[in-house]
């Protein structure tokens, strides 16, 4: 565990954001948060969009607690989206637990990361822990350098770079779609896509679409775990 110098020391969180697909999840989860903390007042969202919108809409937000698997989003692609439209702390539940994608996760901006099936005492342990202003990282972990994944956390910082229309563009491009559809799919000029291409492209220091492509498939957990050599 770390200081965190953008979480205030003593804070008690009195609202979160569940982002989750799964109704019965989010019930637990929500029960959990509430059991074991201050937390009085509970939004959900089952995809990132829906989230993103909650915010923007200016919800009372002291957390977000985020699923990695979203049906609209791939890998670290929802992280970095939410860690730009908001300032509230950010704690990653997942049924992926492994070093590689806590670590990875961490390095991208989020302040915790808990197994998705833990008990409540890690849910209590990790509020306090983020209320403390620290990284929660589960026992029985370990937070690998950044160093370990060079590479991808270059690939991080560059894709966390984009607005989050960008971001939706991308993921269009990365789903093989021409500047016609995406134009389509968001209700917005071609004009304003090929803009958007050409911000993207400078943003991440790429030169065409296909080495943007290969820059979002860099943050995606397969690549992770089959990129990486797993720890001694």
């Amino acid at each position: 565990m770390r200081p965190d110098p953008d979480t205030p020391h003593s804070a008690k969180f009195q609202s979160a954001l569940i982002v989750d697909d799964h109704p019965l999840f989010c019930d637990a989860l929500s029960m959990t948060l509430q059991a074991v903390s201050s937390i009085n007042s509970m939004h959900t969202a089952p995809t990132l969009q829906d989230a993103l919108d909650l915010i923007a809409q200016g919800a009372s937000i002291d957390l977000v607690v985020l699923d990695l698997n979203l049906p609209d989003v791939n890998g670290l692609d929802g992280l970095l989206r939410l860690r730009n439209a908001t300032k509230s702390p950010i704690i990653v539940v997942s049924s992926m637990a492994d070093n590689r994608i806590m670590s990875s996760v961490i390095h991208a901006g989020a302040k915790g990361f808990i197994p998705k099936h833990s008990q409540r005492d890690v849910f209590h342990k990790a509020l306090d822990t983020l209320q403390n202003g620290e990284t929660f990282i589960p026992h029985g972990y370990d937070l690998l350098e950044e160093a370990d994944t060079a590479d991808k956390d270059d690939a991080v910082m560059r894709l966390g770079t984009l607005t989050n229309q960008q971001a939706r563009i991308l993921q269009l491009i990365c789903e093989g779609k021409l500047n016609k559809q995406i134009a389509y799919d968001l209700s917005i000029a071609e004009t304003t896509v090929k803009a958007h291409v050409t911000a993207i492209m400078r943003k991440l220091g790429v030169q065409s679409r296909t080495q943007a492509v290969l820059i979002a498939k860099q943050t995606s957990f397969a690549n992770v775990l089959h990129d990486t050599t797993p720890p001694a």
